[in-house]
């Protein structure tokens, strides 16, 4: 018959094998090097982090919005005033996440642009029943003299004018001369293209570039 082992033996004998197959503990390491080692991995974290800065970002490019006027008709607008108009989209755009079709109607204004012309000042796009505001510029207008102006109508006016009074003058100081009428047509023609008013002139079919702000 076996020994029977009291429990307290058992017991005992339980722990010594414990610790033969216990692994020993490593010993800690002073808090110096605790410390250095933190300083190096936040050092490293920060390194990851300006590494990171550094890449290259794409930033969105500004959209330019290819427009019209909405009138039917030809303006001749002076340079030194405002004029409320509508343009129109001629195709059709994102603008800061809102698509404009083509026809979206662009409410605005033209306003002097120094001595140069005009500009377009865009506040509001109309994209069906709802209004949604735009910041958008125009290149400068240029001015030109005023077609109506210098038309073949208006210069034969103005040479007739100008021959009126070569054959007035003719009248007054002696017989008519065929050179001197002429030479007053002439007249007549140049101060009709000096007087000439200078306008912008914007066509329904003129393309009007509108950059977005």
């Amino acid at each position: 018959m076996a020994a029977i082992t009291s429990p307290i033996k058992a017991f005992q004998n339980y722990r010594t094998k414990m610790k033969v197959l216990q692994i020993p503990t490593l010993p800690r390491p002073p808090l110096a090097q605790m410390l250095a080692w933190t300083a190096g991995i936040a050092v490293l974290i920060g390194t990851t982090s300006v590494r990171a800065q550094s890449y290259p970002t794409l930033m969105a490019q500004s959209a330019t919005i290819e427009a019209s006027s909405a009138q039917e008709d030809t303006l001749y607008l002076n340079e030194d005033r405002n004029y409320s108009y509508n343009l129109e989209v001629e195709r059709g755009i994102t603008v800061n996440g809102l698509y404009l079709p083509a026809g979206t109607v662009i409410q605005g204004r033209y306003e002097p642009a120094g001595d140069d012309g005009l500009q377009y000042i865009a506040d509001t796009a109309i994209v069906g029943n709802r209004a949604y505001n735009l910041q958008a510029t125009s290149r400068v207008l240029d001015d030109q003299k005023d077609p109506r102006d210098t038309s073949i109508g208006s210069i034969g006016g103005d040479a007739a004018i100008g021959a009126a009074g070569g054959a007035a003058l003719s009248e007054i100081f002696g017989d008519i001369d065929v050179i001197e009428v002429l030479g007053g047509a002439a007249a007549g023609v140049a101060v009709g293209n000096l007087m000439a008013d200078r306008v912008v002139v914007v066509r329904p079919d003129d393309l009007i570039l509108l950059d977005v702000r």
